[in-house]
């Protein structure tokens, strides 16, 4: 049975986070975040990459600025705006690939190469979480599995302590919806791992083929109503 777009999205959340990771010196991608953590470890130990997890967030936060822009006026235009915000990012991805593959690896995370793609690969993951917000909100989130799991564990527990009849369904169908996010995200990362081990910069290459198989999946179906 193929995946669902947001459980694909979730495995190139994973994949691209992981990989991004590992190759320039602890940045996350997609979970920018996480850079407030490595960014103060950076700059207790002295390790390279500090300039690139500074950068993420104002990086991050334009770029979904800029994607909501683009989708409203595409949306104002009639335009297929979720296929056209994914072959943006599809078209960032294949640039990422391309930039670490063509100067990686990477021995300083502060090197105007490494900050370059890894600033290109934040860009994606942006417009990713910028359309998955507006066009699949109903969806568990795809680069983010803090909240999602806290859900699943309530659930559980309320599943344990016995739930109304007419409330199982419904928590079932959010649990397998959940399930699938999470474990979409679990299969990227550990696929980003093993392919970067044996494969070094070429496992970049994976995410746009990932990306390509959304819109395509995409492609044809009706537009989901933007929020």
């Amino acid at each position: 049975m193929k995946p669902s777009l947001p459980t694909l999205l979730s495995i190139n959340g994973g994949y691209v986070d992981t990989a991004g990771f590992l190759a320039l010196h602890g940045l996350f991608t997609a979970h920018v975040t996480g850079n407030f953590v490595t960014l103060g470890a950076a700059l207790a130990l002295g390790t390279s990459g500090a300039v690139a997890k500074l950068l993420a967030l104002p990086v991050f936060c334009a770029v979904v600025i800029f994607a909501r822009l683009l989708g409203g006026d595409l949306t104002r235009r009639n335009l297929p705006t979720l296929q056209i915000i994914l072959t943006l990012k599809f078209l960032l991805l294949v640039l990422a690939a391309l930039l670490a593959m063509l100067f990686g690896p990477f021995g300083d995370g502060d090197g105007w190469q490494a900050i370059l793609t890894g600033m290109t690969l934040v860009a994606a993951m942006a417009i990713q979480t910028t359309a998955h917000r507006i066009h699949l909100g109903s969806a568990p989130p795809t680069t983010m599995m803090t909240g999602t799991t806290t859900q699943i564990m309530i659930d559980i527990a309320d599943m344990l302590r016995g739930a109304r009849p007419e409330e199982k369904a419904a928590t079932k169908t959010r649990l397998a919806r959940m399930g699938a996010a999470v474990g979409g995200f679990a299969v990227g990362c550990a696929l980003a791992a093993a392919l970067f081990l044996f494969l070094g910069m070429a496992c970049f290459l994976l995410p746009p083929v990932l990306a390509l198989a959304g819109i395509l999946m995409h492609a044809g179906k009706t537009e989901p109503k933007p929020a």
